[in-house]
């Protein structure tokens, strides 16, 4: 789905609307959301992390994408967005996954099939509540074994020019990652960055 948004100082409240209406959330709800996990208690014993396919319909993770998506399109030119909404990260050949503590969302992932030999990483997503615990290191390495064991040969991903997206462009660069020229259905573009991973068999 595509979404246009006008010129102007109304960009990024237009966006926001936009992608919220797009997840199913309302603007109270989302704040609701922000206010709750803000306020979580904070596991002091044993950690309960997990990792979990996940199907998006929890109101947890559809308020994080909802983030996500008000975020690309406040960052990067409209055209230069290929976050995928609920109905992309629906689609069969995309599989999402969530990491948890406990009942606390961290993060969010998916791998999207674009041939039996290779895979597309999209919707890397850490909350703010859980910024500067490695939960996106350990997403990713949770999907790349799961590339692995789906044998395929590589792994890509297309992620922001701009400075916001540093930290993702370094995160993929300690894992392996190399630029590349644009795959699949992308084109070139100035406000993105494409990697990709050569795999090695299944880990187990």
């Amino acid at each position: 789905m595509r979404i246009r948004l006008r010129d102007g100082q109304r960009w990024v409240r237009d966006a926001r609307v936009a992608c919220l209406r797009l997840t199913g959330l309302s603007t109270v709800g989302v704040m609701q959301t922000g206010l709750a996990l803000s306020t979580e208690r904070r596991i002091v014993g044993r950690s309960l992390l997990h990792i979990e396919v996940d199907d998006l319909s929890r109101h947890a993770v559809r308020a994080l994408l909802a983030e996500h998506l008000v975020d690309m399109y406040a960052t990067s030119p409209p055209g230069s967005v290929h976050a995928l909404d609920l109905t992309g990260l629906s689609d069969p050949a995309v599989t999402a996954w969530t990491l948890w503590d406990g009942e606390t969302l961290l993060g969010c992932a998916a791998l999207k099939e674009l041939t039996v030999l290779e895979g597309e990483i999209k919707s890397m997503r850490t909350s703010a509540v859980a910024r500067g615990r490695g939960v996106a290191a350990r997403l990713l390495a949770h999907v790349l074994d799961e590339a692995r064991h789906r044998e395929y040969v590589r792994v890509s991903l297309e992620t922001g020019a701009q400075d916001f997206f540093a930290p993702a462009r370094r995160l993929y660069m300690r894992h392996g990652f190399v630029a590349c020229p644009p795959f699949g259905d992308y084109t070139a573009d100035p406000d993105s960055n494409f990697f990709t991973l050569a795999l090695d068999g299944p880990t187990d």
